[in-house]
């Protein structure tokens, strides 16, 4: 994208409707996206410089001059400079008298100043009007026109009028904006664009935890078992038929994480009597994060069907069924047909198949794009209806896995069982439960809590039978 090309083409409609004068101290990568949103807004732009002379980078019909010129011809000013060099300003502090000094900085690393950037700000120029805002949306952002980034301007600071002028001029470059109060909050609202995916630490931390211990205990039964018991190296299988049993069993117990805090929920609710007892903060955590578990359990299952396609290519299964088919021919003898292991190998790559697809639907419709487009009871069918639909599916796919292989006792290496075994867990406890809260009696229970109606505690019960024993004694 060029800001140049875009500023010519929005120079005429700019013209047509001024909205007022912004100025700019800076005119690095976001001064210069800002500006061109202002001009494209309707606003006047000027932009305060060391060099004004060095203006062939700023957007065509923003103006450019010194910074006393431009706080003289505005009223708004953005800060687009960083922290270290505020100390110009001190010399511009007659001109900047009664100015709205908007701080849109942020700083490399938590706490790295005793004080926020705002605070510093306005203690250097203490006759102006600080306020926070703009630092958590970037210079992408402006130039795509906030699209591919976050709409929403967050803003403190201690002057009512000065935060709604900002607000108005957020609003007006159609961003949403929230008051997040006096100038003390500039330190938390700083620290916001330092946080790395804030909601995806504890679904990570969770897929981690999962891939880890099955590697490693499939790890144990299948590879270390081998060459302990029976002195075989079959290391080689780490790679792709080792990863390709623990993929899909993350992906499984990631999507049955994915709806067992809401079978919790319900239970709870059912237990207090009412939707108005807050959830254990675990829970609450646990509930916010559906979203990315169900993407890193899509992640996993994708890897699994990645795996799948390419085992066919693999050497030792080339050569495992060459050497099968020599041994048969020198032999003179063919392995008879089993009609029951064909219905259950087709069984199980077809519902692989179902429920991978399905998995695929449930996360193009967690995509903002896709999940605005849908009304709230489109977007819980797909969710719950069709999410509860591909669990069992999958469910199903892991169940036709082990078919009858939980029945021979060399399943069972050191006494342990196997993996597909041991991911069937939380699935099962995940379907159970929803069944059991499916059943009428108890279904009705919980919509009606959920709707707002609440159990009668003990006080109010008492009340209630002696009013209704008054009333038959009158």
């Amino acid at each position: 994208m060029s800001m140049k090309s875009d500023s010519v083409a929005m120079t005429s409609l700019a013209g047509e409707r001024k909205q007022g004068t912004v100025g700019i101290f800076g005119t690095g990568d976001f001064g210069r996206s800002l500006g061109l949103r202002l001009l494209q807004a309707g606003y006047e732009v000027v932009f305060g410089s060391r060099d004004p002379k060095n203006s062939a980078l700023v957007p065509k019909g923003s103006k450019v001059m010194t910074h006393t010129e431009a706080a003289q011809m505005t009223q708004v000013i953005f800060i687009a400079v960083q922290r270290n060099y505020y100390h110009f300003l001190t010399s511009l502090t007659p001109a900047l008298e009664g100015k709205v000094l908007v701080d849109i900085s942020n700083n490399l690393k938590r706490g790295q100043f005793p004080q926020s950037n705002a605070e510093y700000l306005s203690s250097l120029v203490p006759g102006a009007s600080v306020v926070k805002g703009f630092n958590t949306v970037s210079a992408w952002a402006l130039q795509s026109g906030a699209l591919d980034a976050s709409r929403q301007v967050l803003v403190c600071g201690d002057d009512p009028k000065a935060k709604q002028a900002v607000v108005d001029i957020a609003h007006s470059l159609g961003l949403s904006a929230q008051d997040r109060g006096s100038l003390g909050a500039a330190g938390e609202l700083e620290d916001i664009p330092l946080q790395l995916f804030p909601n995806w630490r504890l679904p990570l931390w969770v897929a981690t935890g999962l891939t880890a211990f099955f590697f490693f205990y499939l790890l144990i039964r299948d590879v270390i078992y081998a060459y302990a018991e029976k002195g075989q190296d079959i290391s080689y299988r780490i790679m792709i038929t080792l990863a390709n049993k623990v993929f899909p069993i993350v992906a499984l117990v990631m999507l049955s994480l994915c709806y067992l805090p809401g079978a919790v929920a319900a239970i709870l609710q059912l237990y207090n009597g009412t939707k108005y007892k807050r959830f254990p903060d675990w829970l609450d955590r646990w509930m916010l994060c559906r979203k990315q578990l169900g993407l890193l359990a899509l992640f996993s299952a994708v890897l699994h069907v990645v795996y799948t396609f390419i085992i066919s290519i693999r050497y030792n299964v080339i050569h495992t069924s060459d050497t099968e088919v020599i041994t048969q021919i020198k032999k003179n003898q063919s392995v008879p047909f089993d009609n029951a292991e064909a219905w259950a190998t087709d069984a199980f790559l077809s519902l692989g198949v179902l429920g991978f697809a399905m998995f695929l639907l449930l996360g193009i419709t967690s995509l903002p794009s896709v999940s605005n487009a849908l009304n709230w009871r489109e977007f819980h069918f797909v969710q719950s209806k069709l999410g509860y639909l591909t669990l069992t599916v999958c469910t199903t796919h892991c169940l036709l896995y082990g078919w009858n292989k939980f029945l021979k006792p060399s399943t069972y290496k050191w006494f342990t069982p196997p993996g597909f075994m041991l991911c069937l867990v939380v699935p099962c406890i995940v379907l159970i439960l929803k069944l059991i809260l499916s059943i009428p009696c108890i279904d009705h229970r919980i919509t009606l809590i959920r709707n707002g109606w609440e159990r009668p505690t003990k006080v109010q019960s008492s009340k209630m039978d002696a009013f209704l024993e008054r009333g038959t004694t009158l």
